[in-house]
């Protein structure tokens, strides 16, 4: 695999979306000047201009971002190889997730799964038997919040007075 101009710049910007960010935002994450990553000055009239290593290195710090990660987001689909997995019990409680229901916070561990476009995506695993037969303790449940349910699908609700469904959808 070769990485080129273009793609080192897609990375940066896929990185910065990832996190809710525009590239600006991302670059005084990292304590970065804000023009950085500015788009207008990724070519000059003379030459390509390349992100330093240092400055890949302070947003990948800065994120919590693999380098494996990074490469990953290099390419015409980005795919993610691990998901943070949390036990689903815990998933009613408070500093889990943000207010758009996307995974934040400590105590999620990580579970390899390849190829998930969603940068929010995470699992679930079953630890009681609360939910049997449809799940058994150990499984885990794979949630996508940038999918829209189609019919048929199974779906895991998160209701405003915190309790936790999991049901067939629509």
């Amino acid at each position: 695999m070769s990485l080129h101009h273009a793609d080192i710049w897609k990375a940066i910007d896929r990185l910065a979306e990832r996190h809710g960010l525009s590239p600006s935002a991302l670059a005084r994450l990292a304590g970065l000047s804000p023009t950085v990553f500015n788009p207008s000055k990724r070519i000059s009239a003379q030459r390509k201009r390349w992100p330093s290593t240092e400055s890949i290195a302070q947003i990948l710090q800065a994120t919590n971002t693999s380098l494996d990660d990074f490469v990953g987001l290099t390419m015409l689909v980005a795919y993610r190889h691990t998901l943070p997995l949390l036990a689903f019990s815990s998933a009613s409680k408070d500093g889990f997730f943000d207010e758009r229901g996307y995974p934040t916070g400590m105590g999620w561990k990580e579970i390899r799964f390849p190829g998930l476009e969603d940068p929010h995506a995470f699992a679930l695993e079953m630890n009681d038997q609360g939910m049997e037969p449809l799940y058994r303790q150990g499984d885990c449940l794979i949630l996508s919040p940038l999918e829209r349910a189609r019919q048929g699908d199974r779906i895991v609700l998160k209701m405003k007075n915190k309790d936790i469904l999991a049901l067939r959808g629509f």
